[in-house]
């Protein structure tokens, strides 16, 4: 296979454009001998004629216009390339893989997803439903490059390989059934739930909140079912079969027959971080997901 040398066929190109090699060498500001010495290498290397004489100036082969139609198609591809290379390195293009735990996906993750595909058409952004607890090994595996989590499940701040960025401070609601007594009851605080069954996770990271909630509110739930998504959390609720803490970030699962009480007097509160392997938060790529995941975190409503 012939050897394509890429700067000599700049050089060929040029010499078309210009006509004369002394004009060639003074736009690509070499000497004429360098030019010519260039021309007759490529011709070497591609085992064809590119440069006849005619008269007391050269004049390009057939050959060489042969060359050149192809090299045109190169040179296009390579300008492409650049101007990807370009967008990759300011963050304009590239993949950014997401680890999410469940209620961040549709409340935090497509929201900014969405905004990056009107910003950033060229940035992909591929997402993986992951709890906490998996998505830490994800990350530390490099099979995704930023995990969503709670910060009371994160690692240390300490951890070398990690970076935890605070995201989101999301309030915890009481989920009560329609018609119950307290359902209207001014005031509510979590302790006036001390006596209702509770439906929560039976382990994990939801269990962990509800029963620390309750417990500073200064008791133990009775735990009278175990669901771990919210359809069946809250479809339960609906059904009178028990009371729930649910994440405001999970409003938008809620029923018609579940009210959805703020217990403004002790309100209880995850917090949700970003994480990363420490130093690649200054990727421009991945800054760039970050900032969109900010965005839409600061446009929800306080809690």
């Amino acid at each position: 296979m012939s050897e394509w040398d890429i700067k000599k066929l700049h050089i060929l190109r040029t010499l078309r454009e210009q006509g004369t090699v002394t004009a060639t060498a003074e736009v690509l500001m070499m000497t004429p001998s360098a030019v010519s010495q260039q021309l007759s290498n490529l011709a070497k290397q591609l085992g064809v004629t590119l440069l006849e004489a005619h008269g007391r100036r050269v004049r390009l082969s057939d050959a060489a216009h042969l060359v050149l139609r192809h090299a045109e198609a190169v040179f296009a591809q390579l300008e492409r390339a650049d101007a990807e290379l370009t967008g990759y390195l300011q963050g304009e293009a590239g993949e950014v893989r997401i680890g999410a735990f469940s209620t961040a996906v549709p409340a935090l993750v497509v929201p900014a997803v969405q905004q990056l595909r009107r910003s950033h058409p060229a940035l992909e952004v591929r997402v993986r439903e992951a709890e906490a607890a998996e998505a830490y090994e994800l990350l530390s595996a490099g099979t995704v490059d930023l995990a969503l989590s709670l910060a009371a499940h994160a690692p240390s701040a300490r951890d070398p390989k990690f970076a935890l960025l605070p995201l989101l401070t999301d309030p915890l609601d009481v989920a009560l059934p329609a018609g119950h007594p307290l359902a209207a009851e001014p005031g509510l605080r979590l302790a006036d739930l001390a006596h209702e069954p509770w439906i929560f996770g039976g382990s994990g990271p939801w269990s962990e909140i509800t029963t620390a909630a309750c417990e500073a509110a200064g008791f133990v739930p009775e735990q009278a079912h175990s669901a771990a998504g919210w359809t069946a959390i809250l479809a339960m609720v609906e059904a009178g079969m028990g009371v729930a803490l649910v994440p405001r970030m999970a409003a938008a699962d809620r029923r018609a027959g579940v009210v959805m009480r703020i217990l403004s007097a002790d309100q209880p509160r995850r917090h949700v971080v970003a994480a990363v392997r420490r130093g690649a938060e200054e990727g421009p790529a991945l800054a760039r997901v970050l900032a969109a995941l900010r965005d839409v975190a600061n446009a929800r409503p306080a809690g």
